[in-house]
């Protein structure tokens, strides 16, 4: 960004040429400092409308009215439990006490399928499942049969 100065008679295309640069070099800067106002201006659209559509879905105020349910604190234990080694280990052997003590008990050496049924309905929560109707593939409209008059059965003829 020196300026030239071998001649003197091309000094003044030079000086041109040297001012010419820097104004280049201003406009640059002047362009490049408002693009980044304008780009910081948008963030902060971007921002305050994203808090806006935040405040629309907040439904703290509702949870208010809504009565609080009690959350199982079994399962969360079970999401913390991490399988490595020494936990496998100790599995393996609560499950095989586990499943001597079952072959062990008089119910389910007596009738071993009827004890795991039970099992299964003491533990297990009752589904409600309602049967459902059956649908014809025409939205439920029946159709009108029509019966031809040659094939709805024996008839007499009379000659």
């Amino acid at each position: 960004m020196g300026k030239p100065s071998s001649r003197p008679d091309s000094s003044s295309k030079a000086d041109k040429k040297f001012e010419k640069k820097l104004q280049f070099y201003a406009k640059v800067r002047d362009t490049v400092a408002s693009l980044t106002a304008k780009k910081d201006i948008t963030k902060k659209k971007k921002l305050r409308s994203r808090q806006k559509k935040l405040k629309a879905y907040d439904l703290s105020a509702l949870s208010e009215l809504l009565p609080e349910l009690k959350a199982p604190k079994q399962p969360t234990a079970a999401a913390d439990f991490k399988l490595n080694c020494k936990s496998r280990q100790q599995l393996i052997l609560k499950e095989g006490k586990q499943l001597s003590a079952v072959l062990k008990h008089p119910a389910f050496q007596a009738d071993p399928l009827a004890a795991i049924h039970q099992h299964l309905q003491s533990t297990q929560p009752v589904l409600d499942e309602k049967p459902k109707k059956k649908t014809t593939n025409n939205g439920g409209k029946k159709k009108k049969s029509k019966k031809s008059k040659a094939s709805s059965g024996p008839q007499s003829m009379d000659i």
